[in-house]
């Protein structure tokens, strides 16, 4: 599940989400989100989405020779990316079907059906993994820790991406408008300090922490979509929180 968000609702008004109000849409399970998004999901332009690849493309590593796996890779926009940076193979992982269908014409690659909290990999097995728009969606942080701990080898590099917990805070939710209804993901909103803390406690030790801000660039998206009137007030929001993590091997603190 790759995963931002689109919006109905304009940011200057108090505890607006980027789908739509709370009391205004239909709060859905993340596997029957995901199976009615897939069918527009590459088709309408996405600020968050813009935003975090103009940024992780000046940070991606190399990765020649490297094996990469794209955790909740959804309809599977970095599976390309990934292997246009060298790398020797990308597996795409995804709980949702229709999302994954959406990949499977991208890239040469192989696509997993499975969930981030029990990867059917064998140890050591990455050298890098992305995880983009995900985690929001998970509740027990600890257990995908613990399994990308398992299946990354020691000095691999971990890369989170995710919705600002400030905007989180302020209402900001992923969400979408299809034939049926407006549409609201169910998600469990996480803390940097509890993203940090549950990693750390997994081995991995956290390199730096990134906060995006739309620019000038996504500007063109809000106009696009007919939301260029919530774009000076979602600028002032930082939109997404970047994660670089790398796999010490050791639990920090042991």
């Amino acid at each position: 599940m790759s995963r931002g968000s689109t919006s109905e609702q304009t940011l200057s008004e108090n505890k607006r989400t980027f789908a739509a109000r709370a009391d205004e849409v239909a709060c859905v399970s993340v596997p029957e989100g995901y199976e009615r998004w897939a069918q527009t999901y590459d088709q309408v332009p996405n600020p968050l989405l813009a935003l975090e690849k103009r940024y992780l493309n000046r940070i991606l590593p190399d990765l020649a020779g490297k094996h990469a796996l794209d955790l909740a890779c959804g309809t599977g926009r970095w599976l390309t990316q990934l292997l246009s940076r060298g790398a020797q193979t990308v597996v795409g992982l995804d709980l949702s079907a229709a999302m994954l269908r959406g990949a499977r014409d991208k890239a040469p690659h192989r696509l997993v059906l499975a969930d981030c909290l029990q990867l059917p990999f064998r140890a050591s097995a990455f050298d890098f993994v992305l995880c983009s728009f995900a985690i929001n969606h998970i509740h027990s942080l600890n257990v995908v820790a613990q399994e990308l701990a398992r299946t990354m080898r020691p000095g691999g590099q971990l890369l989170i991406c995710e919705m600002h917990p400030e905007a989180y805070a302020q209402g900001w939710r992923p969400g979408f408008r299809d034939t049926q209804s407006a549409v609201q993901i169910e998600t469990a909103g996480h803390s940097a300090e509890s993203v940090i803390s549950s990693f750390q406690s997994n081995t991995f030790s956290c390199l730096k922490v990134h906060d995006l801000f739309f620019g000038e660039p996504e500007r063109s998206i809000f106009l696009h979509t007919g939301k260029g009137e919530m774009f000076a007030d979602a600028c002032r929001v930082p939109a997404i929180q970047v994660y670089q993590f790398v796999n010490t091997g050791t639990a920090i603190g042991s």
